[in-house]
């Protein structure tokens, strides 16, 4: 199994590349989705939040109330990392079975595991590579309130409530720039799939020569 790490500050257009590699033919496992799924209504996560912080973080048909569990998590760092103690193992499993499912029909296949805030969880470890998306925080900025109209201190406030450009390249294995046009970062995407495949390929390679007792 090969896997990417992928991230990027918000407005970087992490999204786009991931598409695209989708598109191409690489697994992409959403770290968002899977946060969402395990406290789904029904689910032991839910229930263990619930314990936890109580009925009050819950609407009226069961679900989660996200807003009601933000204003407590994020007023109090106690609380925040009881959340993610029952979150993280549950994200944690659920991925490794959506990948080992992934490479089921083909072990050569990429696996991107798209992670908002992989710098800021410090969760670099176990990926064969880390992919950084990024644009500078003047583009993002801009990006938050031509597109998704975001007033200038709102856009300020979500980016630099996320770690800072040097930070986040400093993990970088392999870095697309977002900054151009959408032609420019598409191009660069299927660039970078193009490289991911043939490093899953050579993994595959010494891995088999690992296996069969490499050269004599």
């Amino acid at each position: 199994m090969f896997v990417c790490g992928l991230t990027g500050g918000i407005a970087a257009g992490k999204s786009v590349v991931a598409r695209r590699l989708a598109e191409r033919g690489a697994a992409h496992i959403d770290a968002d989705a899977l946060a969402r799924e395990v406290v789904e209504p029904g689910s032991a996560g839910l229930a263990a939040v619930v314990a936890r912080f109580g009925s009050d973080v819950l609407q009226p048909d069961g679900s989660l109330d996200r807003a009601a569990l933000g204003t407590i998590v994020f007023a109090d760092a106690v609380a925040r990392r009881d959340l993610e103690g029952i979150t993280h193992p549950a994200v944690h499993e659920l991925s490794v079975r959506r990948m080992s499912d992934a490479v089921a029909d083909d072990a050569g296949r990429v696996v991107v595991y798209d992670v908002p805030l992989l710098v800021e969880s410090r969760g670099t470890d176990g990926f064969d590579v880390i992919v950084v998306v990024h644009a500078p925080r003047e583009v993002r900025l801009r990006r938050l309130v031509e597109l998704r109209g975001m007033d200038d201190e709102e856009a300020r406030r979500r980016v630099d409530a996320q770690a800072d450009d040097r930070t986040r390249l400093a993990v970088a294995d392999l870095v697309v720039d977002s900054s151009g046009s959408l032609e420019s970062t598409l191009e660069q995407a299927d660039d970078l799939y193009d490289r991911l495949r043939s490093l899953s390929a050579a993994k595959q390679a010494a891995s088999h020569d690992t296996s069969v007792g490499g050269p004599s």
